[in-house]
């Protein structure tokens, strides 16, 4: 080979890498993506298209530059857990948590993938994090509620039926939120003239047991918390009150476009936009430790007309005033 050809092919060959990398393609970033209900319940539909249209209008589009791998715990704790872990096993860039168990166990099993969690109704005193402005640690992410919620259901609950003096709360005893939300229940009670009795979440055959054995009393109400195990059997809930003819309140809207009679609480498909936009923060570089807690900007209440005329209720026209949303 003569040198002068040597020599420019030796300078082509410089120029290579250059080149090679302006013709890469964009590197595929995962997301995880962790919920304590099933994949085709309707609300988590709704989650799933509220998140991905967000993200697709911050420029990651799933399938193309970004994958995003869906983990569903099904109301099922142990499920929940080994999901936790095989997510972690993804190595994703950044995983998405649904509610306070599913973001403990994310957390215990990694301290270095970035989480961001929705519908968690206390970080701060469950551990999740160290503090609101600051988390500190690998998660951030939103609030569903401040435990005191718990004692605006009961009091609405009293307006909807005032001569109710017992009440029955739905919950589970197995994580913090469930005794939490029962304890604020119970120290509200005796100022409103009701005792408050726990029904604890079990399988469908012991729920329906638990509140056939209540309804046979008079007088009485029931109050369905937040919680996986809940949101799971929730049509079973609904048809059981309908059954007894109790009144409920609920935690979330998606019990009363289920048949419910009424709820007050966060938009959790609200949250799911929310999230899309910490990750894509996270993404371009941002830590989760920077990123604060953010609380609800609103409480949503909202009234299933048709279920309270089923019931026998008569919603007061100061409830129906303050509704965000009635159906009819």
């Amino acid at each position: 080979m003569r040198r002068r050809e040597f020599i420019a092919l030796v300078g082509g060959a410089a120029a290579w890498p250059v080149s090679l990398r302006a013709q890469q393609p964009e590197r595929v970033r995962r997301i995880g993506a962790l919920s304590g209900i099933a994949a085709d319940d309707p609300e988590s539909r709704m989650r799933v298209a509220a998140f991905v249209d967000t993200l697709q209008q911050l420029g990651w589009s799933n399938g193309k530059n970004v994958l995003i791998d869906h983990r569903w715990g099904n109301g099922d704790f142990e499920n929940i857990r080994t999901q936790a872990a095989e997510l972690v096993a993804l190595a994703p860039d950044v995983i998405v948590s649904t509610g306070g168990f599913a973001t403990t166990q994310l957390i215990r099993a990694t301290r270095t993938v970035p989480i961001v969690f929705v519908i968690v109704p206390d970080p701060v005193g469950s551990g999740l994090v160290n503090r609101l402005s600051r988390p500190g640690g690998n998660a951030t992410g939103f609030m569903s509620y401040e435990y005191s919620l718990s004692g605006k259901w009961l009091e609405l609950l009293k307006q909807l039926a005032p001569r109710m003096t017992q009440v029955a709360v739905l919950r589970d005893p197995t994580v913090i939120g469930g005794i939490a939300q029962f304890a604020i229940i119970q120290s509200v009670a005796p100022a409103l003239g009701v005792e408050a009795i726990p029904i604890n979440v079990g399988n469908p055959a012991e729920i329906e047991q638990a509140i056939d054995t209540f309804a046979r009393e008079s007088n009485g109400g029931l109050i369905v918390t937040a919680d996986p195990a809940t949101a799971v059997h929730r049509d079973l809930i609904v048809t059981l009150a309908a059954r007894h003819k109790l009144p409920v309140v609920y935690s979330a809207r998606y019990f009363v476009t289920s048949g419910g009679l009424i709820s007050y609480g966060p938009n959790y498909v609200d949250q799911y936009r929310r999230a899309a936009a910490y990750v894509d923060r996270i993404l371009k570089g941002e830590k989760p430790a920077d990123l604060p807690v953010q609380a609800p900007t609103k409480y949503e209440l909202v009234i299933n007309l048709k279920t309270a005329r089923a019931l026998g209720v008569s919603v007061p026209p100061s409830i129906l005033a303050r509704a965000d949303e009635v159906i009819e």
